[in-house]
């Protein structure tokens, strides 16, 4: 984190003690970066862009005819890939105590893929929402929504609309050199720090909260309707509340507290506070960061979730493909007593 400008104003007229806490404050985030980020986007990377490709080929080549429901879940799975494929830039870039090799353009487009890609993958989740509130609540409507155009119109929609949002960040986040390295900053960190505030603001309300509270009553709606009706304990509706909670836990554990500790963060370098505050919150805030990205991996239990044919298309790949090493392995045991009976 590079400190603010008010913060080190202030070591010009505070005690040499107060200088060294300043400092301190820096050094622990410092640290906290370089060994906690790397390690769990290293984690994020190892299972989640295998199981999005895994995903992404069974969408493709198994998932026949597609529906509405697998026309999102696809176009969620690409951007959970695209924005995988930015991860390893991060994990260099942390691990190598924040130092930038990648030169300027790529650290204004993986800043921008994080951006784009999780108000993508937000916006899909909430389109999913509503066309499971209206086959669910309101099934005779459902034949008319539940029309694969409609999903592809959704999802064109929530590409635009990702890409409107996460535009200004490519100006707004700044790479600039610190102590003989080219640092990358983050939108938090970056200068423009009114023009920030003021677009991390707009940036949580229209693109998360509106979601989030559009997705919270879905599914309040969902549940009490799959609690009260008849055959409450019919394997389909115990599937649908558990498909609903999971949802609801994926926006409140992986998305809220990155958006809530965002705007604090931005706050709190307008208005400078004790190294005790801005440690705890700066810490918060580094800790949410991979929470976020974190949902890369939990769609994939949520692809699992939705449909069965999705889980038997997956057992079927794994059964080829168990079913070829059987193969190769006799092929090579074979050659191999050959090769004995021949000495």
């Amino acid at each position: 984190m590079a400190v603010s400008e008010d913060a080190v104003n202030l070591t010009d007229v505070l005690p040499i003690d107060d200088e060294v806490t300043l400092k301190n404050c820096t050094d622990e985030m410092d640290v906290l970066r370089k060994f906690y980020l790397p390690s769990l986007y290293s984690v994020i990377f190892l299972v989640g862009f295998p199981g999005n490709i895994i995903a992404i080929c069974v969408y493709t080549f198994k998932m026949r005819p597609w529906k509405s429901s697998t026309v999102i879940m696809f176009n969620l799975a690409c951007t959970d890939l695209l924005y995988l494929s930015s991860l390893p830039f991060l994990i260099h870039y942390y691990a190598n105590e924040q130092h930038w090799v990648f030169g300027e353009f790529l650290c204004k487009f993986i800043r921008f893929s994080f951006h784009f890609n999780l108000y993508s993958s937000i916006l899909f989740l909430t389109c999913f929402s509503i066309f499971r509130y209206v086959a669910i609540v309101h099934p005779i409507r459902s034949f008319s929504v539940w029309k694969k155009s409609w999903a592809i119109i959704a999802c064109l929609a929530s590409w635009v609309i990702s890409l409107a949002a996460a535009s200004p960040v490519n100006f707004l986040v700044t790479s600039v050199m610190e102590e003989n390295r080219f640092a990358c900053h983050d939108l938090s960190s970056s200068e423009n720090l009114d023009i920030i505030r003021w677009y991390t603001w707009l940036l949580t309300c229209l693109a998360f909260y509106v979601p989030l509270i559009t997705v919270t009553l879905c599914y309040s709606v969902i549940i009490y309707t799959l609690t009260t009706g008849p055959q409450m304990q019919s394997p389909s509706k115990q599937k649908a509340r558990k498909l609903a909670f999971f949802l609801i836990v994926v926006f409140y554990v992986c998305f809220l507290p990155f958006h809530i500790f965002r705007v604090v963060r931005v706050e709190l370098r307008l208005y400078p506070v004790s190294c005790d505050v801005e440690n705890h919150i700066h810490a918060a805030y580094i800790i949410s960061r991979p929470l976020a990205a974190s949902n890369t991996c939990g769609n994939l239990f949520l692809y699992a979730i939705i449909s069965d044919n999705f889980q038997q298309a997956i057992q079927s790949l794994l059964r080829c493909k168990l079913s070829n090493l059987i193969q190769q392995a006799g092929s090579s045991g074979d050659l191999n007593k050959s090769g004995i009976s021949k000495l």
